[in-house]
This record gives C-alpha cells, sequence and structure tokens, in this order.
C-alpha cells in the first residue's frame, strides 16, 4: 500500500477458493494480519474502521504519537486485535497499552532477561521478530513469547555424518525414487511403498489435496503412475523425502522448503516447459534438504538421484536454476534490493513475482489442510 494514490480505501477479503477442503463455515472469517508499509496508508486503514477479523500492527513510533491515541481506541473498542510493533521510545498511558492484544519485539531489540519489564507489558503477549537460528527459538520462547517470526536459516551447516545407512523410512522414499529414476514398473515399485503403510498415506494424500488439481480421486500408487507419469511423480516423491524428519523442530523448515518449491515451479511458469517447471520445485524442496535431513549435500546428492540442473544449483556451482533460488531466498530475507537486483537479473517484473508468489501460497495452504 506504499505510495498508494490519495483517495478513498477499499480492502475486501474473500476465500481463493471457497469450496476447498478445510474451508471455514459460511460466515466465518479467517484473522489476516495486515502490516501496512508506508504512514499515510496505514493511517486509512485505521480510519476506514477494519473487522475484528483483520489484526493491525502499529509502529511504535505511531502509538506513542498523541494523535493517534483516539483512534487507536475507538478500533480497540470496536473489537480490532492490534498489535504494537516495536518498543515506544517512552512508556505508553495504560488505557493505551491496554489497547494492544500483542506486542511484536524484534530480537535486537529484546531486552526480557537483562532488566525487569516495565508496568503493565506482561498484560500483552510478546511475537518474537528476528528469529534466525534455532537458539534464537529456544531462547525466544524460554523467555515466554507466544510465536516466533523468522526462518532458523542461519544455523551452521550439517557437518559430514559418516554414516553408512540411513532411517528406514527415509530409505524407502530414496528407493521409491531411486525406482522411479529407472523407470521400473509398478509391480516393482509398490513392494517398496508398501514396507511403510505411513508414506502411501501420505503419498495419496499430498497427490489428492486441491493443490494438485487432479480431476479425479488417486486411490494407489499404481494409480499415480498410471495417470501422471515417471516425471511428474517425481516431485510428490520429493516432498515425501523433505517430509521424512522426525524432528518437531524441523516443521518450519519443511513449511520452507514446501513454499521454497511452490514459489520456484511459479517463477518458472512463464519461461520453461513442463519437465523445468517439475525440476525447479524438486530444486526448491531440495534447497533445504540438508538441514532436514542433517546430513551435508555432498552425502546427500550421492544418495539421491536428481537432474544435472537441480545438482548444479544445490552445489551453489550455477546452472539455470541457481538465480530463481536466490531470488526465493531473497523473498525469505525480506531484502527489497536483493530482490530487485534477482528480479532484474531473471528480467521479471515485481508484479510477476508477486503473482508467483502468492500463487504459491495459495497451493501451500491446500496442501495443508
Amino acid at each position: 500500500l506504499e505510495g498508494a494514490a490519495p483517495g478513498p480505501l477499499a480492502l475486501t477479503l474473500r476465500p481463493l477458493d471457497p469450496g476447498a477442503v478445510g474451508a471455514r463455515a459460511a460466515g466465518a472469517r479467517p484473522p489476516v494480519t495486515l502490516n501496512v508499509a508506508g504512514e499515510a496508508a496505514l493511517r486509512a486503514v485505521m480510519a476506514a474502521g477494519p473487522g475484528a477479523q483483520l489484526m493491525l500492527e502499529i509502529p511504535a513510533f505511531m502509538a506513542g504519537a498523541p494523535e493517534h491515541a483516539a483512534a487507536i481506541q475507538a478500533l480497540h473498542a470496536a473489537g480490532s486485535v492490534l498489535l504494537i510493533k516495536g518498543r515506544p521510545l517512552q512508556p505508553l498511558p495504560p488505557g493505551l497499552l491496554a489497547c494492544f492484544s500483542h506486542s511484536i519485539v524484534d530480537l535486537a531489540d529484546e531486552r526480557r532477561g537483562v532488566e525487569p519489564a516495565a508496568a503493565g507489558l506482561r498484560a500483552i503477549t510478546t511475537v518474537q521478530a528476528g528469529v534466525r537460528t534455532s537458539a534464537d527459538l529456544d531462547a525466544a520462547f524460554a523467555r515466554g513469547a507466544v510465536a516466533a517470526l523468522g526462518w532458523t536459516f542461519d544455523d551452521a551447516a550439517p557437518g559430514p555424518t559418516g554414516r553408512a545407512s540411513v532411517p528406514p523410512d527415509v530409505k524407502v522414499v530414496l528407493d521409491l525414487i531411486n525406482g522411479v529414476e529407472r523407470e521400473e514398473p509398478v509391480a516393482r515399485l509398490e513392494p517398496i511403498l508398501k514396507r511403510d503403510p505411513t508414506l502411501a498415506y501420505r503419498l495419496l494424500r499430498y497427490l489428492n489435496s486441491p493443490a494438485f488439481g487432479l480431476r479425479v480421486e488417486i486411490d494407489s500408487f499404481g494409480h499415480a503412475l498410471m495417470l501422471l507419469g515417471y516425471q511428474r511423480l517425481k516431485r510428490w516423491l520429493a516432498l515425501l523425502l523433505a517430509s521424512s524428519s522426525k524432528d518437531a523442530n524441523a516443521k518450519p523448515t519443511l513449511y520452507a522448503a514446501v513454499r521454497r518449491g511452490l514459489l520456484m515451479e511459479e517463477l518458472g511458469r512463464a519461461h520453461g516447459d513442463g519437465e523445468m517447471r517439475g525440476e525447479m520445485f524438486i530444486c526448491g524442496v531440495f534447497s533445504l534438504l540438508d538441514r532436514l535431513l542433517r546430513q551435508p549435500f555432498a552425502e546427500l546428492l550421492a544418495a539421491v538421484p536428481v537432474p544435472e540442473r537441480v545438482r548444479l544449483a544445490l552445489a551453489g556451482e550455477g546452472g539455470p536454476y541457481q538465480p530463481y533460488l536466490e531470488l526465493v531466498r531473497a523473498i525469505e530475507g525480506e531484502s527489497v534490493f536483493d530482490i530487485r537486483d534477482c528480479s532484474e537479473r531473471l528480467l521479471l517484473g515485481a508484479a510477476e513475482v508477486n503473482r508467483a508468489l502468492l500463487a504459491s501460497l495459495r497451493s501451500a495452504r491446500q496442501l495443508d489442510t
């Protein structure tokens, strides 16, 4: 909304797919957090009286400005959920502080544990922003945060494990991937999948999700292979492999890997054929495989067959997919300059990137249901 033209401001929320699995009951609206970039646009949103389903972030400098106090109190009285972002320079009056349900505190500004919290602050739950490592995440929750914003991508890369074997469920997926790579018949592939019935369930769940968009329900591995073929099936086996981690703390990384794959596929939609888009999906999902399975890429790439163009990107050796992977990382890092630079090198406009991002988020949400 930054730089929006003056005039009436309208914001309408509607479900992307009202009939999707897991859709809310009629009349129920999912909560949406608004982070409006630009003071003028944020003032307009506040004046418009957003509905109770909108959680509105208000920067600390605006929350502490006397001219905004009446608008904040009116929003709170109307049932709006307000989040104060950052720490105000001066303590807020108790009546104004009580209007906020959550406080978004960046890790760099975190003072809890170093000095006592100011009076009244403990009535507001804290959302920790700027989390970059697992240690940051653990420390945030130890301090009482109810949620964290950020990705733990700054954890040290896994070193050599020297493991001669992999967990049984991972081996099943690897054996399937190798069998599909060799285009073995269904009669030889199905017994592999039957070694772990939970994997068969997860695969069918992914294939029948709204994100896949099939017109018929797939009820077996053989049915999937008949409808999709070997090449298209590889992407879903990649998803199975990435989701093989048993570490509960790996779930955010898994979600990030899936979103990377979907975003890379969308970015390549206008610039490549179906095979290329499938490889870009695998590249995005596998780009975090070392952290999910806690093995370095040097070991993983020796065990997992991937197309050469994917291998080059994962190994950091260039290739056609590496610029797309760099763009995805720039988007995750929220660096406007890096996003613009990566987009320009791919000859992609901001509108194209935004459309791809929204489409990938929609598909990811459908996979989650």
